[in-house]
């Protein structure tokens, strides 16, 4: 599995740990990934995605994944998240 969150684009990022005597050595900042399954209102299934946990509260403070989609610009997504929010917009346009 990749380190990278496909919504926010959050990937490892590298640095030191400096001792008290100030050596330094190379580590690896992890981004806090989680699993996590959305209910999708308008495709009325679960939806499992691996998210760091800003990209969690940005979709839970949109209202859901499906709006969250809706109101994000095409250039911000992945080919995958595209798939999915075409997917939604043409169950909107046939649900009205």
């Amino acid at each position: 599995m990749s380190k990278v969150c496909p919504l926010t684009g959050k990937k490892v990022q590298y640095g030191n740990n400096v001792s008290h005597s100030n050596n330094k050595t190379k580590r690896r900042f992890m981004p806090n990934l989680q699993n996590v399954s959305f209910l999708s209102d308008k495709l009325g299934r679960q939806i499992r995605l691996r998210l760091s946990t800003s990209a969690i509260r940005s979709v839970e403070k949109k209202g859901g994944i499906d709006s969250y989609l809706i109101n994000t610009c095409d250039c911000m997504l992945s080919g995958k998240f595209r798939k999915l929010k075409k997917i939604i917009a043409e169950k909107c346009a046939t649900a009205e």
